[in-house]
């Protein structure tokens, strides 16, 4: 399928899937080895490498659990130049008092929430899919 960048039909078909288990972001120092094939996702700052792993993961790797969050993944194909849809969907979690932390892949936007907040962020992301961004 191709990349969508309307926003009315991004909203319409965002599918929200949680991924199953407990990630951390965390920060990797130079000289401290991580296997690649462990890390969700990651950039590169100052400080380090920053990036995103299981909790087992980063345990296992001696690092120091920075945010516990849930995954959420956005299925619809978004392009990567679609205009508003991270604004939609974080001022939709934001009104419902949950914060975010975005990470835009080559085909999906993937989401990452307070662990404790998941549940009602699928809602809220169900919510603004049903309501085509009126939510």
């Amino acid at each position: 399928m191709n990349p969508v960048s309307d926003l009315s039909v991004l909203l319409r078909t965002l599918e929200p899937v949680l991924n199953s288990g407990v990630f951390v972001f965390a920060s990797v120092k130079d000289g401290h080895a991580i296997d690649p094939a462990v890390i969700v996702a990651s950039i590169r700052e100052p400080e380090g490498l920053s990036v995103v792993v299981s909790e087992t993961d980063a345990a296992i790797s001696g690092l120091n659990a920075l945010f516990k969050c849930a995954w959420i993944t956005l299925t619809v194909n978004s392009a990567l130049d679609a205009i508003g849809l991270t604004a939609a969907f974080a001022s939709a979690l934001g009104r419902a008092g949950i914060s975010c932390n975005v990470v835009a892949g080559a085909y999906h936007d993937h989401i990452f929430v307070p662990l404790e907040s998941a549940q009602a962020a699928m809602q809220v992301l169900h919510q603004l899919q049903t309501n085509g961004g009126a939510a």
